[in-house]
């Protein structure tokens, strides 16, 4: 009786013990599978090639509602995120360094620099971060938060997709445009050009290199 006790208790703990065995490999095969799942969703990371020209952020609004006035920021520097199957993961984020703007005119860039309107000396950043990205086809709205002349307010983005693939040196690019408008009045620009000069046209066009994992 005692010998038969000893053997059920050695076959019981035998079989815990493979049970526990099979848990921890069913566990395991599942955080695998959850982790793969989870790599394969992940948006991969892409950096502006600055150093290449090749990402402009460019700006124009109307003179006395009679031409054009084209400018745009020399010294900026961003990155986004890019998932084509799961665009609503993506991340786009921009540094301006205000101080750079340039619309061709010594002067007249003095004074966008100047207290009436960009007022480089207390706020030498301009930032954007977005917070929600749609994609409709194959257009995209990207909604974020642009931080100007120390104000923040809402601003939204329309998108292209330009291209994407490998590039001559090994790298993997993808580009897009973008285009938007914003008030000045809206950041603390009280500057008034007219009833026509009310808006500034945002124009944004910038390659990005993906980053290694």
């Amino acid at each position: 009786m005692f010998e038969k006790t000893i053997f059920d208790k050695t076959i019981f703990e035998k079989a815990m013990f493979k049970k526990k065995l099979l848990k921890k490999s069913i566990i395991g095969l599942t955080t695998g599978i959850l982790l793969m799942g989870t790599g394969s969703a992940m948006a991969a990371n892409y950096k502006f090639d600055t150093a290449g020209q090749h990402a402009f952020i460019e700006f124009r609004i109307q003179h006395l509602g009679m031409s054009w006035l084209y400018g745009g920021f020399k010294k900026f520097d961003g990155n986004f995120t890019f998932d084509a199957q799961n665009p609503a993961i993506d991340k786009v984020s921009v540094i301006i360094k205000t101080n750079s703007v340039d619309t061709n005119h010594a002067e007249r860039d003095k004074h966008l620099r100047g207290t009436d309107f960009l007022n480089t000396t207390k706020y030498p950043e301009a930032k954007f971060s977005s917070t929600k990205i749609k994609k409709t086809g194959g257009n995209y709205t990207i909604i974020g938060d642009l931080t100007l002349n120390g104000v923040t307010n809402p601003v939204t983005l329309n998108a292209k997709l330009m291209g994407e693939g490998k590039d001559p040196w090994g790298g993997y690019r993808a580009g897009f445009e973008a285009n938007g408008k914003i008030k000045l009045k809206d950041f603390n620009i009280k500057s008034d050009l007219g009833p026509k000069s009310q808006e500034v046209e945002l124009f944004i066009s910038v390659e990005g290199i993906r980053e290694k994992a």
